[in-house]
C-alpha cells in the first residue's frame, strides 16, 4: 500500500471531520467525544466487573479517557499529529494484519476507549461494525445508550449517582425527578442533606438517609409539586419538568425567608411561587391592577 494512498485516507476522514464541525456548528449542536472523567465526576459505579474479551459495536464506542481532543463525536481525526499512528492502522488493514483487542470501559450500553482509540478511528472510516475489546463494565441503575446526545448522557449520569445516593427508585418507585439542566441533582441532593440535618435536629436521634429521603420526598417534594399541578404552573412551562418547577419553588422560597425572617412551608412557598408566575403574565397583572383599582373607586 503506497504512503499516497494511506495520506489520502487520512486526509479525507479530517475533512469529514472539519465538516461535521462546521455542520454541528451550523445546528448549535456538540460533536465532540465525551470525556470519561466528566462521566466519572458525576457518578460513582456500584461496582466493577471484568468482562474479558467481547465483540463490541462501535457505534456504541461514544467516549475516550485520554484523548476526546482528537477524535469527533464519529471517531474522525481532527488533529494532525494522529496522522502517522492513524496511517498505521490504515495500513494493517489494507495488508489484513491482525490487530490487537482495544481496551473499553463500559458504563450502561455505552463504551470509553482506555487503549485503542486510533484503531476505533480506523475502524468507523472503514466501515467496520464490531471490534475486539478487553472490557471491564461499571454498575449503574439507569441505562445510558449511544443514540444520547452527550449533554442527557451525562445528565443521565447525575441521575443514576442520584439514586445511588438516596436510593429512591427503591424507597419510592413511582417518583419522577428529572430536572432538565446539569447539576439539578446535586442541588436537590444538598436540599435532603440540609431536611436531614432538621430532622435529626427535630427528633433528636441520628436520623438514617433512607428515613431523610422518604421524609423529604412525601412532605417537601409532593407537597410543592402537587400545588405546581393544581395552580397550573407546569402548563406554562410545557418543556419543564416537576423537578424544575420545585427548584424554582426551593430558591423563591430561600428569599421569602430570608426576607421575611420565619419558615413559610413548602406547600406555602409553592403557592406563593405560583402567584408570582401569574402576576408575571403582562396582561394577568394590568387586570389585577385594574380590579384593584375599581375595588378603590367603589370603596
Amino acid at each position: 500500500m503506497s504512503e499516497n494512498q494511506l495520506r489520502a485516507d487520512f486526509d479525507r476522514a479530517r475533512q469529514k471531520a472539519i465538516l461535521h464541525d462546521l455542520v454541528a456548528a451550523v445546528g448549535r449542536r456538540p460533536n465532540d467525544l465525551i470525556p470519561y472523567h466528566e462521566l466519572r465526576r458525576r457518578l460513582s459505579p456500584e461496582g466493577e466487573s471484568y468482562r474479558g474479551m467481547r465483540t463490541v459495536p462501535v457505534r456504541q464506542i461514544v467516549g475516550s479517557m485520554d484523548r476526546y481532543r482528537d477524535f469527533d463525536r464519529a471517531f474522525l481525526p481532527r488533529q494532525r499529529h494522529t496522522q502517522a499512528r492513524w496511517k498505521s492502522i490504515d495500513r494493517a488493514y489494507y495488508q489484513d494484519q491482525a490487530l490487537p483487542p482495544i481496551q473499553l470501559y463500559k458504563v450502561g450500553d455505552v463504551y470509553f476507549v482506555k487503549d485503542g482509540n486510533h484503531r476505533v478511528s480506523v475502524a468507523r472510516e472503514k466501515g467496520v461494525e464490531f471490534i475486539d475489546a478487553e472490557v471491564i463494565e461499571g454498575h449503574i441503575r439507569v441505562p445510558l445508550y449511544a443514540t444520547m446526545k452527550p449533554e442527557e448522557l451525562l445528565l443521565q449520569a447525575e441521575y443514576a449517582e442520584f439514586l445511588r445516593r438516596t436510593n429512591l427508585d427503591r424507597l419510592q418507585p413511582d417518583h419522577d425527578i428529572r430536572p432538565t439542566r446539569l447539576g439539578g441533582y446535586d442541588e436537590i441532593w444538598e436540599q435532603i442533606r440540609l431536611h436531614g440535618l432538621w430532622l435529626s435536629e427535630f427528633r433528636g436521634e441520628e436520623v438514617t438517609t433512607d428515613d431523610v429521603v422518604d421524609d423529604w420526598y412525601r412532605h417537601t417534594y409532593c407537597p410543592i409539586t402537587l400545588i405546581a399541578n393544581e395552580r397550573g404552573i407546569l402548563k406554562r412551562f410545557p418543556h419543564r419538568t416537576e423537578a424544575d418547577v420545585y427548584l424554582w419553588v426551593m430558591r423563591h422560597r430561600h428569599e421569602i425567608e430570608a426576607r421575611d425572617g420565619h419558615d413559610i412551608g413548602p406547600a406555602a412557598s409553592a403557592a406563593a411561587y405560583a402567584e408570582t408566575v401569574v402576576t408575571r403574565n403582562p396582561l394577568r397583572l394590568l387586570l389585577s391592577r385594574f380590579q384593584a383599582l375599581a375595588r378603590d373607586v367603589v370603596s
